[in-house]
């Protein structure tokens, strides 16, 4: 190849990454709205594109998933998401913000207007077995006039992964919820609160190991993957997030139900520092009564912080034959 081919193939440009919102889009949307981020609903709005590339490019998408994202807001992270996802259902209390992403969409990416449906819902109501609600309609206006509910409830399929910008004070309840409710779920990247995910992510014996660490084990592989900084979000949240991956496998075990072994967990954790003995006595003593057998003889004087999750599996078994 001659220097000259070869000069002109060094400079060609190269892709320039698609559109995202900016620190000025989100304002200006926020402004036409008359929406003011509200602690009720954790809403902190990130700003900055390249936060949206990690966190799309940490997801580690294929590009023929069905995607989850709960709490869109104003459709940052949405948009990238759309460019590596075959579908994305986003699910959004806010009325105004879920009427307002279908627009910010077609404006962003008509193309991929039709790979999005929007549902107005608690993620929180989410129930097993199949996500449904009604697809919020399009409305050219802003405003409480924005919001209409087109026809009766649909299903909307079985999504594969879960990516969301989570509200801090419900993160590890939604996880775990969706985790339950959606079996199709085979992985995810959550941004939450950072010491949330060092919670999500810690081993047994950890100062910070406690029911976060143990329910997410319960059956997944957890592991954080990184920290944002406070400066990427609008409103700029007290503290740095963290993000956290997580991959889905089978349970611990196919003898308990998970039910039983949270129930362990909960009762293992709700008094910390505690002997299992002594922290899962309320747990034993009317079943013990009950068998006529030595109130929790049989249980050991570890403490909860230092059992794994094949450990709380283990328990629950052994509490059920008494």
């Amino acid at each position: 190849m001659s220097g000259s081919s070869a000069d002109a193939v060094a400079s060609a440009p190269s892709e320039s990454p698609r559109p995202l919102l900016s620190a000025a889009h989100v304002r200006e949307l926020a402004a036409r709205l008359s929406i003011r981020p509200t602690k009720q609903w954790g809403q902190n709005f990130v700003i900055d594109p390249n936060t949206i590339r990690r966190i799309v490019g940490l997801a580690d998408l294929r590009g023929d998933e069905h995607v989850l994202e709960v709490g869109p807001g104003l459709g940052s992270l949405t948009l990238g998401l759309l460019d590596e996802a075959a579908h994305v259902t986003a699910v959004e209390i806010d009325p105004k913000l879920a009427a307002q992403l279908p627009e910010t969409i077609r404006s962003f990416r008509p193309e991929s207007a039709d790979h999005l449906t929007v549902v107005r819902q608690d993620a929180m109501k989410i129930r097993a077995g199949t996500l449904s609600g009604r697809v919020i309609g399009h409305h050219s206006s802003f405003g409480d006039a924005a919001v209409r509910e087109a026809g009766p409830p649909v299903a909307l399929g079985e999504p594969e992964v879960l990516v969301a910008n989570l509200p801090y004070n419900i993160a590890v309840p939604v996880v775990l919820h969706l985790l339950q409710a959606l079996p199709s779920l085979t992985k995810g990247l959550v941004m939450v609160q950072e010491e949330v995910a060092d919670r999500m992510a810690a081993e047994p014996g950890s100062k910070i190991y406690g029911v976060p660490s143990v329910k997410a084990a319960w059956d997944t592989d957890t592991r954080k993957v990184g920290v944002v900084g406070k400066r990427v979000f609008w409103p700029e949240p007290r503290i740095s997030s963290g993000l956290v991956r997580f991959d889905r496998r089978e349970p611990v075990s196919a003898q308990v139900r998970r039910d039983e072994v949270f129930a362990v967990i909960d009762a293992a954790f709700a008094q910390r520092r505690k002997t299992l003995r002594a922290a899962l006595s309320s747990l034993v003593a009317p079943r013990c009564r009950r068998a006529g057998a030595g109130e929790g003889r049989h249980l050991p004087q570890a403490r909860g912080e230092t059992l794994n999750v094949e450990a709380f599996a283990h328990l629950a078994a052994a509490l059920r034959e008494l």
